[in-house]
């Protein structure tokens, strides 16, 4: 049987990143200035930082 490569995946994995009041991170992007920005905000707070690991 031959095996898959390790490009050919199967199942998408994905982490979640959780802000200190308990509101999960969601990546979302911004169109400003001609220029795309990737921002991370908390759905309970509204708090927005550059990455999701910034939250802590």
């Amino acid at each position: 049987m031959a095996q898959a490569s390790k490009n050919a995946r199967t199942s998408s994995t994905t982490q979640k990143f959780f802000c200190s009041c308990g509101g999960e991170i969601k990546m979302k992007t911004l169109f400003e200035g001609g220029k795309f920005k990737n921002i991370a905000e908390c759905e309970k707070c509204k708090r927005t930082e550059r990455r999701p690991s910034d939250f802590k």
